[in-house]
């Protein structure tokens, strides 16, 4: 076997070898508590964790997983054993089916058909409300949702989640014969600036959120009593007494004992004063509960330096799967036309599948976590591998596989010794724009409680600190440039020595 055939299997070892380092970790955690990804309920996440963690057990926080079917299924699945909820959402866009008009020992029934247990209300309501500036809202003479009707040309902007809940934008506005027909979809976090700077005119709260007082926000009167009751409480599987029964009764201390006012106060510690969840939590509960509990803060550096070890094991992980499965694939859609041609169709579909919707597909075949993201940064990173496979074998000229026929080698020998050699350019190539492509994309993975360089990203757009958003910004940015220079470096040991590129050529 060749130097360069010996270059790319031990390529493709080194890559192996990375991934299981990086994923050899300490024990698993008891208990997995999960959030949204909105501060309130990465707030209320975290009090959870310190609390259940007060008691001795391991606890793990997946911090802003995503949406309510995110987490609801992530909790069904045993993704997660517990996570903060909303009645009003539970009725609404979980159960469905429950009559409106029935209390919540009729929700605890219907959960605990499924598998799932419900604390007792936790002391405030988060309810969904219209919101407009005050000025805005004084000049037009709007205090209702009922005043609505009469503008027409008022631009509106909600949430995605807003705008399909049984509850949400199209019931409301049936419910309210309002007018208006052009709504944008737009982040919850940023609908606040939007609606600041002038370009929006009305949005939908949280009634606790921090920025109602901040940006001068009018709360619009739900007149006609369209929404339901939102009452904090706590999710959690009914397996969960059986393996950590002390740390789901500490939970019991938080029934009754958190007031609307101390949430908005909590949000505003951590959108206003830009102080971390866990620093908030841990003073929470020590002034509230009396409960000392080590908030757990961690540096900056060691922060970023977690990030990107999280971003590298996602990147490893896929990119040597997708090197172990793109080169013999190639290798096939190069010896064998027709299959060739239906290996290059499928891969490019699933290329043009937009990354995010494919993080998404994953969750029902894998879940959350890192398995999803790994699995569809793999189908995005074979494409450029498989093609540069297969146009390195094809440019190379008849007469040298001849040669090797002649000489009596056998075509996995020729193979080896000859088409791939020659074919290296290509094949790293392909590599190279794959391993870029990954690292970009990985960032994604955070939506999905992966980790890495995309969870202080969505922290930063969450929370509005740029400072957070350059956290995982600079360092992806970075580690693209290595990662490109590295399999630059690579292919010297790779590529044989008179088809390398020279500066001169």
């Amino acid at each position: 076997m060749t130097r360069p055939s010996r270059g790319l299997i031990a390529l493709s070892s080194v890559l192996l070898v990375a991934l299981w380092g990086a994923s050899c970790r300490g024990a698993p955690p008891e208990v997995r508590v999960g959030s949204k990804k909105f501060t309130e309920s990465v707030v209320l996440g975290e009090i959870l964790t310190q609390v259940m963690r007060s008691t001795g057990t391991r606890v793990e926080h997946r911090v802003q997983l995503g949406g309510t079917q995110v987490l609801w299924h992530a909790l069904l699945a045993g993704e997660i054993d517990v996570y903060p909820e909303y009645t009003g959402t539970i009725r609404e866009d979980i159960l469905r089916e429950t009559p409106p008009g029935e209390g919540d020992d009729s929700l605890r029934r219907a959960l605990v058909a499924r598998g799932v247990g419900m604390s007792d209300f936790l002391g405030f309501e988060d309810s969904y409300a219209l919101g407009m500036s005050e000025r805005d809202a004084a000049r037009l003479g709007v205090t209702r949702v009922s005043d609505l009707r009469g503008l027409p040309r008022l631009r509106l902007a909600f949430s995605e989640e807003f705008l399909h809940r049984r509850d949400g934008w199209p019931a409301l506005r049936k419910r309210y014969g309002l007018p208006q027909t052009e709504v944008r979809s737009l982040d919850h976090d940023l609908a606040y600036r939007a609606l600041a700077a002038g370009d929006i005119d009305v949005i939908d709260l949280y009634t606790t959120d921090a920025e109602i007082p901040y940006y001068h926000m009018r709360t619009l009167a739900d007149d006609l009593g369209h929404f339901p009751s939102y009452r904090a409480v706590i999710l959690y599987r009914l397996d969960l007494p059986g393996r950590a029964a002390s740390a789901l009764a500490s939970l019991s201390v938080l029934e009754g004992r958190i007031a609307a006012s101390d949430m908005q106060r909590l949000n505003a510690r951590v959108k206003l004063e830009r102080l971390p969840e866990p620093v908030v939590a841990a003073a929470f509960l020590a002034s509230a509960l009396g409960m000392e509990e080590e908030a757990g803060g961690e540096s900056r550096a060691r922060r970023i330096g977690r990030y990107v070890a999280e971003h590298l094991a996602l990147v490893t992980a896929s990119l040597s799967a997708a090197i172990l499965v793109g080169i013999p694939l190639g290798v096939a859609a190069a010896r064998r036309r027709r299959l060739g041609a239906a290996i290059l169709a499928v891969a490019g579909i699933i290329q043009t599948i937009p990354s995010l919707a494919l993080l998404v597909l994953m969750i029902p075949l894998l879940g959350i976590g890192a398995l999803p993201a790994v699995a569809a940064l793999f189908f995005y990173s074979v494409l450029p591998i498989v093609r540069g496979t297969v146009t390195g074998l094809a440019v190379i000229p008849g007469g040298l596989i001849e040669s090797a026929d002649v000489l009596g080698l056998s075509s996995s020998a020729r193979l080896l010794k000859v088409e791939l050699p020659l074919a290296s350019p290509s094949i790293m190539a392909g590599i190279q724009t794959s391993a870029v492509i990954n690292v970009g994309t990985a960032t994604l993975g955070a939506l999905i409680g992966a980790g890495g360089l995309g969870q202080p990203i969505l922290t930063g757009i969450r929370l509005d600190d740029l400072s957070v958003i350059l956290e995982g910004a600079v360092p992806a940015a970075l580690l693209a440039l290595l990662v490109q220079a590295l399999f630059a470096g690579l292919g010297r040991l790779v590529i044989p020595k008179g088809l390398r590129l020279r500066p001169d050529s």
